[in-house]
């Protein structure tokens, strides 16, 4: 175990920050800060494999099937985080996009010792959530070598089901495992060991793509804007009267007429006010284009 730790980029000293007990409070977190630069670059270096996952993972859903993150510790909670984001932001049913994580739930609020070395457990999860061969695996560990995550990629493979691995090591585990590998090697972490840092905010970057971009494609994004966004409280509501004002240059009074009349249906509403069309064919014209509004519009417009 040592000997495999120590191989490790994630694991080794970091020599910028070998004095960062010894500084003074601004000093830390310039230091930190300094570290954290290099991240953005490390995942720019993977965009072709990034835009890869992104094709295999749009086919996939725009089939029926679903997103599935898998990780322990720090890595199942962002696959968590970003996963239970999709709904609100997308307006998509919480089960397309779906995360887990090593220990279960209570796992997401407190470390759950040795789960993350359990294979048999990731394997168990996967099939209480029948995950086929219309999904996608998404594998996240920054060491590349997390049992847990290895066991269920190891699975989805023999069982002929698209694998995507995110990991922070070069030729790690994950990556030789997975169809398509996603590492970002963002070097050692200020406090040696600590994935949690830098390792951490590469796989947030990383995952905002995945589901961001399938997102785009699958036709949740007008120009830059959130039109398939549910509108679940008071603040949200607000959001979408901005939205259609923003995409329709009509006054507030006028987008709110329109989101009351389509119980607020952001892209609809915004679809109205561009094409004039009666809601039932509305609603026709936009399932004909899959929801993609640009091209709807466009459809009518020409």
């Amino acid at each position: 175990m040592e000997s495999e730790l120590n191989k490790l980029v994630t694991e080794s000293i970091n020599p910028n920050t070998k004095d960062i007990d010894q500084m003074n409070t601004l000093d830390i977190i310039k230091t930190i800060n300094e570290e954290d630069k290099k991240v953005a670059i490390a995942v720019e270096k993977e965009i072709p494999n990034i835009s890869n996952a992104v094709d295999v993972i749009y086919s996939q859903l725009k089939e029926g099937g679903r997103l599935i993150y898998i990780g322990a510790g720090t890595s199942g909670r962002l696959g968590i985080l970003d996963a239970s984001e999709c709904p609100p932001t997308f307006g998509v049913n919480p089960g397309m996009v779906v995360g887990l994580i090593a220990g279960g739930d209570i796992a997401i609020r407190n470390a759950v010792e040795g789960a993350e070395d359990s294979k048999q457990e990731a394997i168990k999860q996967l099939k209480g959530i029948d995950l086929n061969k219309s999904d996608v695996l998404v594998g996240i560990a920054a060491s590349g070598r997390t049992p847990y995550v290895v066991g269920a990629l190891e699975y989805a493979k023999q069982n002929g089901i698209n694998t995507i691995g995110v990991t922070c090591n070069p030729d790690s585990d994950i990556s030789k495992i997975s169809d398509i590998s996603i590492a970002p090697v963002v070097g050692p972490e200020a406090i040696s060991g600590s994935t949690r840092m830098k390792a951490g905010t590469a796989q947030k970057m990383v995952l905002n793509m995945l589901s961001t971009a399938s997102m785009i494609k699958l036709g949740k994004v007008y120009k830059n804007l959130m039109v398939d966004l549910q509108a679940k409280n008071l603040k949200l509501k607000e959001r979408c009267v901005k939205i259609v004002n923003k995409a329709t240059n009509v006054d507030r009074k006028t987008a709110t007429d329109y989101l009351q009349k389509t119980d607020y249906d952001v892209k609809l509403a915004i679809f109205l006010i561009k094409s004039d069309l009666e809601i039932n064919e509305a609603k026709k014209v936009l399932k004909n284009y899959d929801g993609h509004l640009s091209e709807a519009i466009k459809s009518v417009n020409s």
